[in-house]
């Protein structure tokens, strides 16, 4: 038996040698943000069809009236090569917004599965009480009374995902009951909703009152419009969020759900109390509402620019659509939104890798312990494994527990393969801390988004600090050797 020396590589190649393994997972860290990113469109698709039979966003509009009118306009036209003008009578719409709308809304929120996929859908109960009057300077706003056909008037409801409306609706006009009759919503819900012909002749104020049940998804919206609108919103869904051209005065929100009131003046609004033109679909943030709003807007507004829709009243006026309204918004979204944690994760994952890799290069310089190429690889996997796990897990059993047994599995896996590495039971403990400290870490920084970045530059500059102490005496361009006992053939 010999003995001789083996030289072995300086700490800066090995440094070197750990970054481009390194480096090469980043690979796997890319497919499984990918494969986040297509579970969570398959989610989408799920829901999607849950909410097909039930209904989408609903967006709440109205009431508003409608009458037509005639006026003259002059016309242009060409006869034997010759422009010649003329003076036509044509008939149009006026629209009248409510002096005031009082709704109260109340959601019934409840869960519905398909698979492993779930979505958020509701029953809300729709009471409100509106008052309509003529300007007293009705001329200065280019019609007169006796040009409005009031005997063709008509009351109109909108809710936009026309589905929704399985229990009937009812519109009650100075005290008298209308007959409700499907279709011819204001533009603001892409057409959709109800209307009745009102019996009104534009004297005095008319008092309005209506009631319907309707269905949806996620989300609900509602359009102010004319006056002063005052909107009361209550639910036992616990995480709502507000959004919209305008927010609630100081918002109610327990574990037994929220309560929210909304007041929006008119002269918030900057709209006329009446006109020739309606007011076209809202924007939504929501995106799955966004999605269905402006999907109905492109129904019902005309492709020329011309501003006339599709939806033609009796005695032939175009709509017309001009213009984009505001809505306020109450969202019921989920507590935890799995995919999104699961995202941020991943983002994080390389800092994983950087100090598990950066622990086994330490005890490979500083304690001398060998850890060979194949070893960076298999860790490296084993790291990147836990957010697969996390992400297979928490749509099964929820985040939380998906992610303690995501955690737990790799943490006894890669504790138990170090000890093998690292030929030291105390070095594979030291990796099972920490590890275990470092996904406490991830846990903490995905519950507290807002201080995140603060709680992570902090920590990471305290593990240069140690780094850089414990490596203070390596010297990184120096060769070592090591010796090692050959055994002679017989």
């Amino acid at each position: 038996m010999s003995a001789t020396e083996r030289r072995e590589r300086s700490p800066a190649i090995k440094l070197l040698f750990v970054g481009l393994v390194a480096f090469v997972l980043i690979v796997p860290l890319m497919m499984v943000y990918a494969l986040v990113y297509d579970r969570q469109s398959q989610a989408q698709t799920a829901q999607a069809s849950i909410n097909e039979g039930w209904g989408g966003h609903q967006v709440i509009s109205g009431p508003i009236i409608v009458v037509p009118f005639r006026t003259t306009q002059t016309q242009n036209e060409t006869v034997d090569g010759r422009s010649v003008s003329k003076v036509v009578e044509v008939e149009k719409l006026f629209y009248i917004s409510p002096v005031s709308n009082a709704v109260s809304t109340r959601i019934d929120p409840q869960e519905r599965r398909k698979s492993i996929y779930r979505s958020v859908l509701y029953t809300a109960q729709v009471k409100g009480a509106a008052k309509f009057a003529l300007p007293a300077d009705l001329e200065r706003f280019g019609v007169t009374r006796d040009r409005l056909m009031w005997d063709r008037a008509e009351l109109r409801m909108g809710a936009s995902d026309a589905r929704g409306l399985t229990t009937g609706g009812k519109l009650i006009a100075g005290g008298t009951a209308l007959n409700v009759q499907p279709g011819k919503g204001p533009a603001a819900s892409g057409g959709q909703g109800f209307f009745a012909f009102l019996d009104w002749k534009g004297e005095g104020e008319l008092a309005v009152d209506y009631e319907f049940g309707l269905r949806g998804a996620r989300g609900i919206s509602l359009v102010p419009r004319g006056g002063t609108t005052t909107w009361d919103v209550n639910s036992a869904w616990a995480s709502p969020n507000f959004n919209g051209a305008f927010l609630p005065e100081k918002p109610q929100v327990s574990g037994k759900g929220f309560t929210a009131k909304y007041v929006v003046d008119k002269l918030a609004l900057g709209q006329p109390p009446v006109g020739m033109s309606d007011y076209g679909a809202p924007y939504i943030p929501d995106e799955v509402g966004a999605q269905v709003s402006m999907v109905k807007a492109e129904a019902y507004a005309p492709a020329d620019g011309a501003s006339s829709a599709g939806n033609v009243s009796a005695g032939g006026a175009s709509e017309v659509v001009e213009g984009q309204s505001f809505s306020v918004n109450v969202n019921l979204i989920e507590p935890v939104n799995l995919y999104s944690k699961v995202e941020r994760s991943v983002k994080y994952g390389f800092l994983f890798i950087g100090f598990t890799f950066l622990a086994f290069l330490l005890f490979d310089i500083v304690g001398g312990a060998r850890v060979a190429a194949a070893e960076y690889l298999l860790t490296g996997a084993g790291l990147v494994l836990f957010f697969v796990l996390l992400l297979a897990f928490s749509e099964v059993i929820g985040f939380t527990w998906a992610y303690l047994l995501a955690s737990g599995a790799v943490i006894g896996l890669l504790s138990s393969y170090s000890a093998a590495v690292l030929k030291s039971w105390k070095r594979g403990r030291f990796i099972a801390a920490l590890l275990l400290g470092l996904y406490a870490l991830l846990f903490v920084l995905l519950n507290l988004e807002a201080w995140s970045l603060v709680i992570g530059s902090v920590l990471l500059f305290a593990a240069l600090a140690g780094v850089m102490y414990a490596t203070r005496g390596v010297d990184w361009g120096a060769v070592r050797h090591r010796e090692v006992e050959e055994v002679a053939g017989a």
